[in-house]
C-alpha cells in the first residue's frame, strides 16, 4: 500500500517541517488539498504556498483540485512538477482536453470522483489516466468519516481498469486508518491518502505511515 499524507492536516505554522517529517517518516506521495471556495465550501492553498512544499518535500507531489476553473489552476502548478494532478470530473466539461494538456507538462493525469458519481462515469477516460481518486468522505474539509459505500465502488472501478488499463492506479481520500485499510487493499485500492490518521497519530507520523503500509 502507497501512503499519501495530506498536508491539510499538518500545522501550518511549522508546514516545511512537518512536510519533510511525512517525507522521512516512509510516505510515497505527498497530498495537497487545493480548495477554491466555489466548487467546495472551503478556501486553502495557492501557488506559494504549494511552491513552499515542493521545496521541502523530496517525494511528489499529488495536487487534488477541487475547483471550478480546472484549466487555471493546472496552469498555475504545472511549473512546480507535481507527480499527479487530479481534478474532479464533476466539473470538467472537457475531461479529455485537460487529461491531454497535463500529460503535456511531463505530470500524470489523474480523476476524482466524489461520493455520489459512479465509476462508470470515466469508463471512456480510463485508458488516457495514470490515476483515479475515489473520495470517502465528502470534499472540503478534513477529519470526516469513512464513507463504506467506496469499498463496492472501488472493487467496480477495478474491473473496469483491468479492462482498459491495467496500470491505472485507484487512490482513496478521506476518513483512512488503520481498522479499514485492509478492506480498501482487498478491494484494489493501491494508494490511500490520510491526513488526520497521520497528523494526529498518538505516536509519531512514522508510525501512522508504517501502520498503513
Amino acid at each position: 500500500m502507497l501512503v499519501a499524507p495530506s498536508i491539510l492536516s499538518a500545522d501550518f505554522g511549522h508546514l516545511a517541517e512537518d512536510v519533510r517529517a511525512i517525507c522521512e517518516g516512509g510516505c510515497d506521495l505527498v497530498h495537497v488539498d487545493v480548495m477554491d471556495g466555489h466548487f467546495v465550501p472551503n478556501l486553502t492553498i495557492g501557488p506559494v504556498v504549494v511552491e513552499a512544499v515542493a521545496k521541502a518535500a523530496t517525494k511528489p507531489l499529488d495536487i487534488h483540485l477541487m475547483v471550478q476553473n480546472n484549466t487555471f489552476f493546472v496552469e498555475l502548478f504545472a511549473p512546480l512538477k507535481p507527480g499527479y494532478i487530479s481534478f474532479h470530473i464533476e466539473e470538467e466539461k472537457h475531461p479529455h482536453r485537460l487529461i491531454q494538456k497535463i500529460r503535456s507538462y511531463g505530470i500524470k493525469p489523474a480523476i476524482t470522483l466524489n461520493p455520489h458519481t459512479p465509476p462508470e462515469a470515466i469508463e471512456f477516460l480510463l485508458e488516457d489516466l495514470d490515476m483515479v481518486l475515489l473520495m470517502s468522505v465528502n470534499p472540503g474539509f478534513g477529519g470526516q468519516s469513512f464513507i463504506p459505500s467506496v469499498i463496492e465502488k472501488a472493487k467496480r472501478l477495478k474491473a473496469m481498469i483491468e479492462k482498459r488499463n491495467p496500470d491505472c492506479l485507484i487512490e482513496v481520500d478521506g476518513g483512512v486508518n488503520d481498522k479499514n485499510v485492509r478492506e480498501l487493499e482487498a478491494a484494489g485500492v493501491d494508494i490511500v491518502v490520510a491526513g488526520s490518521y497521520v497528523y494526529k497519530h498518538p505516536v509519531s507520523v512514522e508510525a501512522a505511515i508504517a501502520s498503513l503500509k
